[in-house]
């Protein structure tokens, strides 16, 4: 039987949700359900879409794990716990999630593993690879992402982050004192300049999901280093939707001059503008993942710029995403799809993981 490919998803906020809501994702996807089910969590943030059967059926070998805290007027209530108000505030939540990831990997090593070198990645997927049946199953390999930078108090503390695990920095979410971001428009700041000439000292991935159109645009021509974009959709397809959360078609140029990699969204309110949370999920098609990946490459002329990004557990869950969708092992249902575009086998290798393997194999120490 022919092995499903490779699978490298780069953007999930496990930190945050152990943290909020104390998800195990050692578990299977339907235990973690069966222990919120009759909770408030569902009505949070939606039912799980992540855990260690689903990693495995999906061939997820890698992971872009976050670490995320939300300014406190973003703040949804009691039971979201992970908001700050000052920047000691985020650090705090920040440096608490990094431990989790750090005790996860240590306490679990059969299960996950930090990657912080080329090595720790080659070996990572050697392991992968090397899985000859199903009763192999390589641990998860995990990439730490700061997603909003309110949590570096000073660019000088950046190699303390460095040395911590962290190997990509998003400066946004909301707007922050880097740059503007999400429903908050602004360019880059000083100090946000000054963010990317550390980052670029200390060999960092640049994520600019959430930065605003115009701070983007900044970053491409400034940044030397390596620019992604890990969780993000193409604006040009959703031309009503009144956002600066997708990429406009000038921004994923950029990002293609560059070599960069953009991550595609399977989140309902990123893939369909007449979608609204409430509604039923069987109103979104998994075929609207692959229209995002399809612009992609019509833009680029190849197949060697997208991935997948999925943002799952990212604040919501099952009720939010393409009703073919119930697990991210699901994600593999792409693949035929993409066949009848016209995808040939080695494309849809690349956009599964190779395109994310080929970022990280230049850019980790």
């Amino acid at each position: 039987m022919k092995k499903l490919p490779l699978l490298i998803d780069a953007h999930e906020d496990l930190a945050w949700n152990m943290a909020t809501f104390q998800r195990d994702y050692t578990r299977p996807v339907a235990e973690s359900r069966r222990l919120e089910r009759g909770t408030a969590i569902p009505g949070h943030s939606g039912d799980t879409l992540l855990g260690w059967d689903a990693y495995q059926q999906g061939r997820v070998a890698v992971v872009f794990a976050t670490i995320f805290a939300a300014p406190m007027r973003a703040n949804e209530g009691e039971w979201d716990t992970q908001c700050y108000l000052e920047d000691s505030q985020a650090e705090t939540l920040y440096r608490n999630q990094l431990d989790l990831y750090h005790r996860l990997v240590d306490q679990q090593p059969d299960k996950f593993r930090l990657i912080q070198t080329k090595m720790d990645l080659d070996e990572t997927i050697s392991a992968w690879e090397a899985a000859s049946d199903e009763a192999a199953h390589p641990p998860v390999g995990l990439v730490i992402l700061m997603e909003g930078a309110e949590g570096i108090r000073s660019v000088d503390e950046l190699s303390e982050w460095a040395a911590s695990g962290v190997r990509l920095i998003g400066p946004a979410w909301e707007g922050t004192r880097y740059c503007g971001g999400t429903k908050e428009p602004g360019p880059l700041t000083k100090v946000g300049y000054q963010l990317l000439d550390a980052m670029a000292d200390q060999g960092l991935i640049l994520d600019l999901s959430h930065m605003d159109e115009q701070a983007a645009r900044q970053a491409l021509d400034h940044y030397p280093g390596t620019i992604v974009a890990t969780h993000s959709n193409a604006k040009a397809l959703l031309p009503q939707l009144d956002s600066n959360r997708n990429l406009s078609d000038g921004v994923i140029e950029g990002l293609i001059e560059r070599g960069g990699v953009i991550g595609v969204v399977p989140y309902n309110l990123f893939l369909e503008e007449n979608w609204a949370i409430g509604m039923r999920r069987e109103l979104v098609s998994i075929q609207k993942v692959v229209d995002q990946i399809d612009h992609i490459c019509q833009l680029a002329g190849d197949a060697k710029h997208v991935g997948i990004g999925s943002d799952f557990d990212g604040g919501f869950g099952w009720q939010s995403v393409p009703h073919e969708i119930d697990t991210v092992a699901d994600l593999q249902k792409l693949a035929p799809l993409l066949a009848e575009k016209g995808f040939s086998e080695a494309d849809i290798a690349a956009i599964f993981g190779e395109n994310w393997l080929g970022v990280l194999q230049s850019a980790l120490p």
